[in-house]
């Protein structure tokens, strides 16, 4: 009879608790929706009195879904992927509404916006949300639909393809290239002390353990910057150090590796026509780009930078 009586969940409750989810915090969902704090509170208090379930727990460093919220999560998702299909109205075969799209920093500024952006012309009813993230995003959680990251994982529900193998290279200007000719030793520009840990940073550390980091910056972008400016030696992507006519590749005596990029989806999401949209364009830019992304240093495209030194 309790069954019977329960009332249907309000719409906005559910908003509210989508946006928590994504974003993790009262503050931040507060911002996205345009709230207030409290409001946020209430709506999920009211959303899981209506549900008799406990959707989220607060921890030290934010909310996080309890299991029977995950659950309702899948289920709010498609709610609100159908109210905005709904509401872009258009044929009902052409890709509609939000797709988020989460990569890395450099990769997403450096590389994967500008071909991106082609798409939503292609499409006027399909809204492109990329943020440049480090972290490796949780697509359970909705924080995106479609995640560019370096190594495959090895749990979630989900489909990983890869898309690129990238190469990385050193790069550095003409003045610095001819002070090394003359005998100067070779100087870096690399992550700064919070980005220590990531993969590149360590890597430029242990092989080059004695040499000077002379300039520090927070991405490959800013360190392509400084290297154009002279300040010393960075290790970047081919993407990077190819597309800048000011950057001339640079060959030590350890080259860096290749990473392979992996594009991450739900598996419950292979037949949403939007989002696979988004993943075949992409698979696409990645195919039609390799040589500018793949390949030694001793490619024909540095070779024909090397040429107009």
């Amino acid at each position: 009879m309790a069954d019977q009586n329960r009332t249907a969940p309000d719409w906005e409750d559910i908003r509210v608790f989508i946006a928590l989810a994504r974003h993790g915090s009262l503050s931040a969902a507060a911002r996205v929706l345009s709230v207030t704090h409290a409001t946020v509170a209430r709506r999920i208090q009211s959303l899981e009195q209506t549900l008799n379930q406990k959707l989220v727990e607060r921890r030290p460093d934010g909310y996080v879904l309890t299991p029977a919220g995950t659950r309702v999560l899948g289920q709010a998702h498609d709610m609100d992927a159908a109210a905005a299909r709904i509401a872009r109205g258009g044929e009902d075969d052409a890709p509609k509404g939000l797709v988020r799209v989460s990569a890395p920093p450099s990769l997403t500024h450096g590389f994967l916006v500008s071909r991106l952006a082609r798409l939503a012309v292609l499409h006027p009813a399909l809204d492109i949300d990329v943020s440049a993230e480090f972290r490796n995003v949780s697509l359970e959680r909705r924080e995106s639909d479609i995640a560019l990251r370096f190594g495959r994982p090895s749990d979630g529900d989900v489909i990983a393809r890869r898309v690129a193998t990238l190469g990385f290279g050193f790069y550095a200007s003409v003045e610095c290239l001819r002070r090394l000719e003359d005998g100067a030793a070779p100087s870096f520009v690399a992550f700064d002390e919070a980005n220590a840990h990531l993969p590149e940073a360590m890597w430029l550390s242990q092989n080059f353990p004695r040499a000077r980091m002379s300039f520090r910056a927070n991405s490959q972008i800013a360190q392509a910057a400084a290297a154009r400016a002279g300040a010393g030696i960075a290790m970047i992507p081919h993407f990077i150090g190819r597309d800048d006519d000011r950057l001339r590749p640079c060959r030590l005596e350890h080259a860096p590796p290749d990473r392979d990029l992996w594009m991450i989806t739900r598996r419950q999401d292979r037949k949403d026509l939007s989002v696979q949209a988004v993943v075949d364009f992409v698979a696409q830019i990645f195919s039609d780009e390799k040589p500018l992304l793949e390949g030694p240093a001793g490619s024909a495209l540095d070779a024909q930078a090397s040429e107009s030194r």
